[in-house]
């Protein structure tokens, strides 16, 4: 009887864990696919500015810029520890200055490959000058993606995006383009009380005299003077175009911006622009080339101190 009953006992006991076993077995089951989808969303392919398609298996924990945008991009994000290189041309934050420099326009492939990183962010505006430098990059073996050249709003919220899901901040991505497009909304809102009699022409200069270069079709000042209400003098033009003074004086602005580094006392004083209406009224504007000139989570705060130099009864 003791003996059958031990039997018993030893098959029951048994059955128990032959049953614990194949719940770990299930539980084990359903983790599995749980981790696939987990690596399967750290895994992202997009094509870059090349239209080649770019894959990277995991976050990248080591990123290197070789533009300002991007970098201004990244640290948005929240990626200043993962960023280990940017160029000689990169000041914003003050931080940035801490960073590796691997050159400026022209990228020093060799120090690029020295840092061992995960993903390096390239530019669509520097591929004349670094194809070659690109290629040495990737053929170590280094994720390469090329960010579009942005000349417009929505192709900036792209390439936000576009880093966001490369570096596995997706939703950081989203939420920034979200606020820029809502301070952007604000803006095209309050120019729809300016009337059409009221529609200031501005001249923006992005290059003193001599070389006197301003903004046509095709550039985000361009994009922004229709976005606060106001008239581009050149907007019949293509792209950066160098335009004589005496053809500035035949455009006569209401208003002068410029967007580079000087003193605007050297536009006032030019003896052929003394009747421009811009300068007899003394309504010249000088605004910061790094928020109205790269496409990052800065330019909506170009567009309002633009908006405000034009309109300061309206934004202010």
């Amino acid at each position: 009887m003791k003996k059958w009953l031990s039997y018993s006992i030893i098959a029951l006991l048994l059955v128990v864990l032959a049953a614990c076993g194949g719940n770990n077995e299930a539980d084990q089951k359903e983790k599995d696919p749980q981790q696939t989808e987990q690596t399967a969303e750290q895994s992202v392919t997009l094509k870059d500015a090349r239209n080649k398609e770019i894959t990277l298996e995991k976050q990248p924990k080591r990123i290197v810029s070789l533009m300002p945008s991007n970098t201004e991009i990244v640290y948005e994000l929240g990626l200043e520890k993962e960023l280990v290189g940017v160029t000689s041309n990169d000041d914003y934050p003050a931080s940035v200055e801490e960073k590796e420099q691997v050159g400026d326009m022209n990228v020093n492939a060799e120090k690029v490959i020295a840092l061992n990183p995960d993903l390096v962010l390239a530019h669509g505006s520097s591929m004349g000058l670094s194809d070659e430098a690109f290629k040495q990059i990737e053929n170590a073996g280094i994720a390469l993606f090329v960010v579009k050249d942005a000349t417009d709003f929505n192709t900036a919220y792209e390439s936000i995006e576009s880093i966001g899901k490369l570096t596995g901040k997706t939703e950081e991505a989203k939420k920034t383009v979200s606020d820029m497009k809502e301070k952007v909304a604000a803006i095209e809102e309050k120019a729809k009380t300016i009337k059409n009699e009221d529609r200031k022409k501005v001249w923006i200069e992005v290059s003193p005299a001599p070389e006197i270069y301003t903004t046509g079709k095709g550039t985000f000042m361009d994009e922004m003077l229709s976005m606060i209400g106001a008239e581009n003098v050149a907007g019949n033009e293509e792209g950066w175009v160098k335009l004589s003074e005496e053809k500035v004086v035949e455009l006569n602005p209401d208003t002068i911006v410029t967007t580079y580094q000087g003193d605007t006392n050297e536009i006032v004083n030019r003896p052929a622009w003394s009747d421009i209406t811009a300068v007899k009224e003394k309504q010249i504007a000088h605004l910061d080339p790094n928020k109205t000139n790269r496409p990052g989570p800065r330019i909506v705060e170009g567009l309002e101190e633009l908006a405000k130099a034009v309109y300061p009864e309206v934004y202010n």
